[in-house]
């Protein structure tokens, strides 16, 4: 069998428009598959250079095989069982920029680069008023494309046509609006000129993005299989769910240089993605969230055996029909049909969607994912949602890194590990929940209101004490 290659796979050269940040299985199965259905349907002729936007990661791993990789898509399309297997194209540079920045700051001189893609999980987009040394690599994603945008500023001495399509994909709202209000606020701490701050804003577009698609990843239990049936050893296989949803706010600059809606896929630029956002964030982001301590706790390893388990399942469609859907202001059969469709997606049985592979953040995603509804839950009703509430307390004890006598790989920020660490210094069932709830720097509001903290005590005694299935047992009433 061959390796999997350009010399074995030959391939197409095209011009180097793209500049992605993310190399990690979302964006490979998701973007990188879209624009890659985009330049065979003629609608696109563009490569990517792709930049590895941590210390480490699949950067080397990928230019062994020249950038090409399977996407390996299955699920249930109009009733129709389908898989299909790709190989895709598009990946054409790669850089570090931590150990090569010069070849990074390079590409900013591009007159053919046009497009900034990025996925760099939720805690990306985030302000570092440290990150403020540009002269080697800066450390957070913003200060990266600061620094980027900067060169590229000073080589083509302010053009005005020389600006980027800036297309973030991170799960935060507003994305495009926070990043580019993050680097402004970047800019003023470094004393960057208002010539270039002005530059920052009108030359460069940045748009507000919606993305679904669940992509498990690596398929470890039948990679073997699928590279006997491509013919290549390929060891940067992605699996995926077919339905794929792409929903971008409109930007004229952007549609222009990206006509991702002209491909024949599921991408729409909308006026206005919030109803968008809200559904899935909320229904599928949110459910996923909630899902993982309660059934990793429980001795349930993937989301299909999540769901189909009668109690855990259970939680999971009681917390998405009472606690979720209320929230969202749409119709309620529209609300019906996707949150429907959404568990049938969670039961595909093509893919194997480990929950550790969502539980990496978590801290983040339970407040970017949960909080909104726990806060339009109480808003609404006047009370805390307790399923959500019942989650927040398994998040805690999966922090606690035990489940029986298995260590959790526990994968977070280094402040919220050491977070965990010290809640779990405390002995006592009312001290953990109050300084776990009370975490105000963390969840951006303090939890610890109303009952909260006799009801969290309750649950992670229960947990802690009984196991977490007989715990969950109790909270359903059984």
């Amino acid at each position: 069998m061959k390796d999997l290659n350009r010399t074995n796979y030959p391939t197409g050269t095209r011009p180097i428009k793209v500049l992605q940040f993310g190399e990690g299985n979302f964006l490979r199965a998701f973007v990188d598959w879209i624009l890659w259905n985009l330049n065979n349907k003629g609608v696109m002729n563009a490569d990517v250079a792709l930049v590895q936007p941590t210390p480490t990661g699949r950067l080397k791993e990928l230019s062994e095989q020249d950038g090409l990789y399977t996407v390996c898509l299955e699920g249930i399309d109009n009733g129709q069982k389908v898989q299909s297997r790709d190989v895709i194209d598009v990946l054409r540079d790669f850089i570090d920029p931590y150990t090569q920045y010069d070849k990074y700051l390079e590409y900013a001189k591009s007159s053919e680069l046009e497009i900034v893609i990025s996925n760099t999980t939720e805690a990306g987009i985030a302000l570092d008023t440290t990150d403020t040394d540009f002269t080697v690599c800066p450390k957070s994603f913003p200060g990266k494309l600061l620094a980027f945008l900067k060169a590229r500023y000073d080589h083509f001495a302010g053009d005005p046509t020389k600006g980027l399509a800036i297309v973030p994909c991170e799960l935060i709202d507003h994305n495009g609006e926070e990043l580019k209000r993050v680097m402004n606020e970047l800019a003023k701490i470094h004393g960057m000129s208002g010539e270039f701050i002005d530059w920052l804003n009108t030359a460069n577009h940045y748009t507000n993005t919606l993305v679904d698609r669940i992509v498990p990843g690596y398929p470890r239990d039948n990679a073997a299989q699928i590279c006997e049936e491509t013919g290549y050893n390929d060891n940067s296989i992605v699996k995926g769910e077919v339905f794929h949803l792409w929903v971008l706010q409109k930007e004229p600059f952007v549609q222009e240089r990206f006509p991702a809606d002209k491909g024949g896929l599921n991408v729409i630029f909308a006026d206005d993605i919030t109803p968008y956002k809200q559904r899935k964030v909320k229904i599928l982001n949110g459910s996923h969230t909630a899902m993982v301590p309660v059934a990793y706790l429980s001795g349930i390893d993937t989301v299909r055996e999540a769901v189909t388990d009668e109690y855990v399942g259970r939680f999971v469609r009681e917390l998405a029909n009472e606690e979720i859907k209320p929230t969202i202001d749409l119709p309620s059969d529209e609300m019906d049909a996707f949150a429907s469709a959404v568990m049938e997606r969670f039961m595909n049985p093509f893919i194997r969607h480990e929950l550790m592979s969502i539980a990496l953040n978590s801290t983040t995603k339970f407040r970017t994912r949960l909080l909104p509804t726990y806060n339009d839950y109480r808003a609404k009703f006047g009370k805390s949602p307790k399923h959500i509430l019942f989650s927040f307390a398994s998040l805690v004890v999966f922090f606690r890194g035990k489940r029986g006598d298995e260590t959790i790989d526990l994968k977070d920020d280094a402040e919220y590990l050491e977070f965990w660490k010290q809640v779990w210094t405390l002995s006592d069932y009312t001290e953990i929940a109050k300084k776990a709830l009370s975490a105000a720097d963390i969840w951006q509001q303090d939890l610890n209101e109303d009952d909260n903290l006799n009801v969290v005590a309750g649950y992670i005694k229960s947990i802690v004490e009984k196991g977490e299935a007989a715990a969950l047992k109790e909270f359903l009433g059984e």
